[in-house]
């Protein structure tokens, strides 16, 4: 507490309060004691003027040389100093000197008031006693006649004593007085401290982060009332901060689970927050924040874009490309403005349309490319058919051909118009919800798309090898899985040449069903072997197109694939041939 400023001033004000009251009340007393006495002995030295003035008999006045002894007698009996002065104020007798050396004495205060009829009063110094003095005269009247003026006297020894010694005794009254006022002052002053310091103490606590800190002092006054409104802030401002801290744990959590990446940079262009997606693309590293500029994101056009929408206060979009890690993205850019802190800093959203450009892209190609499949065989059929409608059938073998072409270009457009009806089929989400899936033996199925193929591959001399090595069931529609099968035999069949060779097998692989088809074909270069699953996609379309392929085939087996829980992985090199081999999850037999 004696460190306390507060503490010093409540201290510091009650003392000087106390010892205000106590000086006052000091002088006060003294000076009441001190006239009360003076008044006593006034009235006293009155009394004895009066009890002389009776003592002289009628026409003493006249008989002056008998004033000295009754004079000398009265004061030895009453050890005061009389004095009878006449009505000019010539001293008739003196108890203490001789009246003829003595003056006239007209011109003292307490003369002139007897003089004037009243009872005179007066204190000074004796220069010839060599101390304080109190003098009273009264008037005296002889016969009726104002005869002059009685006047007694005392020394103010006794009295000064008297008050010297009540000073000291009141002193020290005083001072112990002040003492308890002191002692008091500290108690009181820690009692009304206590509360305070308590106030202090949890306001700094909440100052620190310690919301949970409450006052628990109670003192039945105004402080109570203070004490409850700090607790109930505290309590709101913990709820508030509560609120805030679950709202922004909800925005980092979507801000960093966003697939927008979220750029946040300040008036020189410095990165002063990402969030995750952002870093994954641009590498980058927290650390680094609010020392690397935007310049390290490899586009100018990003600062100059955020220095034009700083200036001008309103948001803008923009496009542009990006060379990342070897791979080009695009990025449609959101900027707006905010302030934080005083300053003015841009946030950044990248949306990336990379994908969407891409198979836009490929949304195009597919369209092209479904068009021109159907156009090809289109105008073979419209060729041949306009060459039969204008024949006179006069050569049956030309005639026979091209009803073939006809009825060949037919078939094709019909297996690939199945094909996507079949693609389209499977792309409603209710219809695969509700597609009915049922145990089905891998080895059987595998067994039946081998016979059913058999004749095709033996048109062209093909040796089939079917290894089946286990009965292994797994859920699935039987009529799409037997689709992934044949598809992969029969695109086995078509890139293989004749007298090749075609391994198909069934086997378990750990907690799963293994089906590969193998051949020795022509085989898929390396660098067309990631896109071999797109759709229309064909690595020779000549010899594609020949074979009777559409590039839909592929794209229906790995979308089949997929839907049953399977993986497919193909390896191949050119000239040597290619190995599909897909895996299935198998069913659990119950216990």
């Amino acid at each position: 507490m004696p460190g306390s400023k507060i503490a010093r001033r409540i201290l510091g004000s009650f003392l000087l309060l106390t010892f205000t009251g106590l000086v006052v009340l000091g002088l006060v007393l003294m000076n009441y004691f001190q006239r009360e006495r003076m008044m006593d002995e006034q009235k006293e030295l009155a009394t004895y003027a009066h009890v002389i003035a009776l003592g002289l008999k009628d026409g003493t006045y006249e008989l002056r040389g008998d004033l000295d002894a009754p004079v000398e007698e009265f004061s030895a009996l009453t050890g005061l100093r009389v004095t009878i002065l006449d009505e000019t104020g010539a001293v008739l007798a003196e108890s203490d000197h001789g009246a003829a050396s003595m003056e006239n004495h007209r011109e003292r205060p307490e003369v002139q008031q007897a003089l004037a009829g009243s009872t005179g009063t007066a204190t000074r110094y004796s220069q010839t006693l060599d101390e304080n003095m109190l003098y009273v005269a009264i008037p005296y009247y002889d016969n009726g006649r104002f005869a002059g003026v009685i006047r007694t006297a005392t020394s103010l020894r006794t009295i000064e004593e008297a008050m010297h010694r009540t000073m000291t005794v009141l002193l020290l009254s005083l001072l112990l007085a002040f003492i308890a006022s002191v002692v008091l002052a500290v108690y009181l002053a820690r009692r009304q401290l206590r509360p305070i310091l308590a106030i202090i103490a949890a306001a700094r606590g909440i100052m620190s982060g310690d919301l949970a800190r409450r006052i628990t002092v109670h003192m039945d006054d105004e402080f109570d009332i203070l004490i409850r409104a700090l607790n109930q802030l505290a309590e709101r401002l913990q709820h508030k901060i509560d609120e805030a801290r679950t709202e922004n744990e909800k925005l980092n959590l979507i801000l960093e689970n966003m697939d927008n990446g979220v750029l946040l940079f300040d008036e020189q262009d410095n990165i002063q927050g990402a969030n995750r997606r952002v870093r994954q693309i641009f590498s980058l590293d927290k650390a680094s924040f609010g020392r690397h500029s935007i310049h390290v994101l490899g586009s100018a056009v990003l600062s100059e874009t955020a220095q034009e929408v700083r200036e001008r206060g309103a948001s803008k979009t923009c496009h542009l490309k990006l060379d990342v890690q070897g791979h080009v993205h695009t990025f449609r850019v959101y900027f707006a403005t905010f302030v934080a802190r005083g300053r003015t800093c841009v946030m950044a959203v990248l949306h990336d349309i990379s994908l969407m450009e891409e198979m836009h892209a490929r949304q195009s190609a597919f369209v092209s490319n479904a068009a021109h499949e159907l156009r090809t065989p289109l105008t073979s059929v419209r060729g041949f058919a306009e060459f039969l409608a204008d024949d006179d059938f006069s050569d049956p073998e030309t005639s026979h051909h091209a009803a073939d072409v006809i009825e060949r270009e037919s078939e094709r457009m019909e297996r690939l118009v199945q094909s996507l009806l079949e693609l389209a089929r499977l792309d409603d989400a209710d219809l695969r919800h509700r597609m009915e899936r049922t145990p089905v033996d891998a080895g059987a199925a595998l067994q039946d798309a081998a016979d059913e193929l058999l004749p095709r591959a033996q048109k062209k001399q093909q040796q089939v090898d079917v290894l089946i090595e286990t009965q292994a069931k797994l859920l699935a529609n039987e009529d799409l899985f037997g689709q992934i099968l044949r598809n992969l035999i029969e695109n086995a069949i078509k890139y293989t040449p004749e007298g090749g060779r075609i391994a198909l097998s069934c086997t378990e692989a750990g907690q799963d069903i293994q089906l590969a088809v193998e051949d020795n074909g022509i085989g898929i270069a390396r660098e067309d072997l990631p896109r071999i699953f797109d759709r229309f996609y064909r690595v020779d379309k000549a010899r594609a197109r020949a074979s009777g392929g559409n590039g839909i085939g592929l794209a229906l087996v790995k979308y089949l694939v997929k839907l049953f829980k399977g993986t497919i992985r193909v390896e191949s090199e050119l000239g040597k041939g290619t190995r599909f081999t897909v895996r299935f999850p198998k069913m659990k037999e119950p216990a």
